[in-house]
């Protein structure tokens, strides 16, 4: 797997990002737990693997996701050669304080996490909780951030969050290099169609989250009948056990024609995949390896098509 060109930052990233919210376990959601030495074992085996970009935030596991990959960092000595580590800043636990002087207490928290003294790119994360307005306003999130930026404190911004039409709203201020989406660009749904045109035209560089949905595209609908973490429309679920289906009959596992949708689109400078412990490392290698016929794609891409404007709306 070749690295791509991470828009107009000079930097080069690997085709898949290593994503690690459930790193600093979150069982919450995740609905399994995750140790401290499996937590640093893989990210050991990340820096040992052809995937050179990870992604992190400063609320994931209330910071022990930082703190996991500091101590994996600590060991080597520092970031090796030709990795990006990317990290968020977030409103202060339990509140809904996104402030300049929160987001600065931020930067420092996950700068003494990570054990560095810069940050190579830090995302504005879920930037839905105020409104664009509060976030562009004289001393809040996005100021704070390009002082900081200007400071040296961090090489690139980016945004990262949900609604596409705000994400738009963000980028169209010139300050990011980079803009993650989660969820919406899916063999289920490619809502942020949009989004990744507008990057591209700027040469800011979209990165792909979620390419499983919250696992209905690695167990299949019927093990997992919600997207996103919520439950779907019944012509939703009908139109991914086609997809598997399809895969079935190819001998391709659905997970791999769903992360591979996502990594052939060489406007997406990388795809953030959950790694949680070691093993996942090379069964991500695998499922990008798979061999997916040309036969295939023709099939499945008309349904995926279906998703272009949104999932299919409940009858209830």
């Amino acid at each position: 797997m070749s690295d791509r060109p991470f828009g107009r930052t000079g930097l080069t990233v690997s085709g898949v990002c290593v994503g690690t919210s459930a790193l600093g376990s979150f069982p919450a959601q995740y609905g399994y737990e995750v140790d401290e030495d499996t937590a640093v074992a893989t990210i050991r085996q990340v820096f040992d693997s052809p995937f050179t970009f990870i992604d992190t935030s400063n609320e994931y596991g209330g910071g022990a996701s930082e703190e996991r990959i500091g101590r994996a960092i600590a060991e080597r000595g520092g970031i090796p050669d030709g990795y990006v580590v990317a990290t968020k800043v977030d409103p202060l636990p339990g509140s809904t304080d996104f402030s300049g002087d929160r987001v600065r207490r931020s930067v420092e928290e996950s700068l003494e996490r990570l054990g560095l003294d810069r940050l190579q790119l830090v995302y504005l994360h879920d930037p839905e909780k105020i409104s664009f307005e509060e976030g562009t306003a004289p001393g809040g999130p996005l100021e704070a951030l390009i002082e900081l930026r200007d400071q040296g404190v961090i090489e690139h911004l980016g945004v990262a969050g949900g609604p596409i039409d705000l994400e738009l709203q963000y980028l169209a201020t010139d300050a990011f290099d980079a803009v993650i989406s989660h969820n919406r660009y899916t063999l289920v749904e490619q809502t942020a169609e949009p989004l990744i045109e507008d990057a591209a035209r700027r040469g800011v560089a979209f990165v792909n989250a979620a390419p499983f949905g919250g696992g209905m595209l690695v167990k299949g609908p019927r093990a997992v009948p919600r997207y996103c973490y919520a439950p779907v429309a019944q012509a939703t679920i009908d139109r991914v056990l086609k997809m598997e289906a399809l895969c079935e009959r190819h001998g391709v596992p659905l997970a791999a024609a769903a992360l591979q949708f996502s990594v052939r689109d060489q406007r997406i400078a990388s795809t953030i995949v959950g790694m949680s412990q070691p093993s996942r490392i090379e069964e991500t290698i695998a499922l990008l390896a798979h061999d997916i016929p040309d036969e295939l794609w023709a099939e499945l891409l008309p349904l995926a098509q279906v998703g272009r404007d949104g999932i299919e709306a409940s009858a209830a």
